[in-house]
């Protein structure tokens, strides 16, 4: 972590909780970050859609920021099912993931989809984490950096900038799996995509834009991930469901 970025602990908490365990989950966290003493990173969570509304009630005033795992590229229309920027916006979200590897897999998003969404994260004013990451057959091919890169050029939206955009590096392999990359591994990843932002966004964005690290983040090795010089915190998926587990983890950042 550098001194500079504040770290950030985000929750995907993906296709899981109903009402009564929602709320509990998000009351726990709550409550911890109201009853601690001043925290030096930020803490979100990102139900799905359907806790959205009561989960921002139960963080109201918590300094527990609220997020949503997707969004539409287009502001409104006849896209059933789908929920736009300005809808989760309304809701008082104030990030959105786009581009994670399960949409990219499950739904076929390509770079332009995550783009688009991006693009259209910003324009509703939520800022976008925007996910890359390459799959195991890639890693084995010895291809990660020449995907995730390629991920990233194609992707990032324009006007992206520290204060409207995060990177999440997402090793395919490593999600929900319990294998992750060596520290050395997941620096090296980290530095190259600081590397790119540097030519495409300019020394000041992209010394201050977070790169999160997201692949089986835990509490047992959240510590020696986020003491890594460009990893500016973690997008937690199975953790962030456990109030102890995903709360250690962001107190790894102390």
């Amino acid at each position: 972590m550098s001194a500079f970025r504040r770290p950030l602990i985000a929750g995907n908490w993906k296709m899981n909780g109903l009402r009564e365990d929602g709320l509990a989950l998000a009351s726990d966290l709550a409550r911890r970050l109201r009853d601690g003493q001043e925290t030096p990173f930020d803490l979100l969570v990102c139900p799905p859609f359907t806790l959205i509304a009561e989960v921002g009630s139960a963080l109201s005033n918590s300094g527990v920021l609220l997020g949503a795992q997707d969004c539409h590229a287009k502001t409104k229309g006849a896209h059933t099912g789908d929920v736009s920027a300005g809808m989760l916006a309304d809701l008082g979200c104030k990030f959105v993931i786009v581009g994670h590897s399960e949409r990219r897999t499950d739904h076929g998003e390509t770079d332009a989809d995550v783009k688009a969404k991006a693009e259209a994260a910003q324009a509703a004013g939520l800022t976008a984490i925007v996910c890359i990451g390459e799959t195991e057959a890639e890693r084995d091919a010895g291809q990660t950096l020449h995907v995730t890169g390629g991920q990233l050029a194609a992707s990032l939206p324009r006007g992206a900038g520290a204060a409207n955009t995060v990177i999440a590096y997402e090793p395919v392999w490593a999600i929900g799996t319990g294998r992750t990359p060596t520290l050395e591994e997941a620096q090296e990843i980290h530095a190259l995509i600081r590397a790119e932002l540097f030519g495409r966004l300019g020394p000041k964005e992209a010394e201050c834009l977070r790169i999160l690290y997201g692949g089986s983040m835990k509490p047992d090795n959240a510590a020696a991930f986020l003491a890594l010089p460009d990893v500016d915190g973690g997008l937690v998926g199975g953790a962030s469901l456990i109030a102890d587990d995903f709360w250690a983890i962001a107190r790894s950042c102390l």
